[in-house]
């Protein structure tokens, strides 16, 4: 299991680490909220630890926010997926 700090801290390198915090807990499912949630996966996409950090996310069960580039209904989705094949760190699955 990941952690968040430690002298390896992954977020040191993240591409979100001077943005604002509520870029990636966008409030709402509609409307202003998508666009939210558009300009933090645009973030999370040129990033070098996304894989890293949707890891800390599936490890953690993290039920909020975009992590890795995902949003919680992503995640979930993506979980549920994985219940039936193994994850595997650092992988990029649809």
């Amino acid at each position: 299991m990941s952690t968040m700090s430690g002298p390896a801290d992954w977020r040191l390198h993240a591409a979100c680490r001077h943005a604002d915090p509520e870029l990636f807990f966008p409030e709402g499912t509609g409307g202003p909220a998508l666009l939210t949630v558009d300009r933090a996966k645009h973030l999370c996409g040129g990033c070098p630890v996304q894989s890293r950090c949707l890891d800390w996310a599936m490890d953690h069960h993290a039920a909020f926010g975009i992590w890795g580039g995902r949003t919680e209904a992503e995640r979930r989705d993506l979980r549920h997926a994985l219940t039936r094949t193994p994850y595997q760190r650092g992988s990029q699955h649809a």
